[in-house]
């Protein structure tokens, strides 16, 4: 069994996919508001809110696992995409490495998430990150319900 790996889903919203990407790029002290069920809070660490480089760290709840989640974030303007790079956190417990991606892209009157983790276990009895996959959607879906509401 691979030890590298990635994994991810698409998905259609029904908002605009300018304002995922402006939510992750700027504005991501926001989305413990937005999906409290599941993040709990983010604090800047090293940078700023907006700039390409700049280190958080996550607080979330995840069935019964409370964790944290430090990682640097890189913006790709041209594709709407944030990457977050793994830095430290209760998933270091089982991946050597892990990085997730949300890209959002228009397709006519609907948008599309597209999420993704590459990842890396640290031994062959590790399970693939499904779990966090499951935890970016429901963050975006929660995301895309607050901006039909507004």
């Amino acid at each position: 069994m691979a030890l590298h790996g990635f994994i991810g889903t698409q998905i259609e919203l029904k908002s605009p996919a300018d304002k995922f990407y402006k939510i992750f790029k700027g504005q991501a002290h926001l989305i413990p508001n937005v999906s409290s069920g599941h993040i709990k809070g983010v604090q800047v660490h090293e940078g700023d809110w907006e700039t390409h480089g700049s280190v958080k760290i996550w607080n979330y709840h995840l069935g019964n696992e409370v964790g944290t989640f430090k990682e640097k974030v890189e913006y790709d303007d041209e594709n709407k995409a944030a990457t977050l790079i793994g830095l430290d956190g209760e998933m270091f417990k089982y991946y050597k490495s892990i990085k997730g991606i949300y890209q959002f892209a228009q397709k006519g009157d609907v948008s599309v998430a597209k999420l993704t983790i590459h990842y890396e276990k640290r031994n062959a009895n590790v399970e693939a990150p499904d779990r966090y996959v499951g935890l970016m959607v429901t963050l975006v879906r929660d995301l895309d319900a607050h901006f039909a509401k507004a």
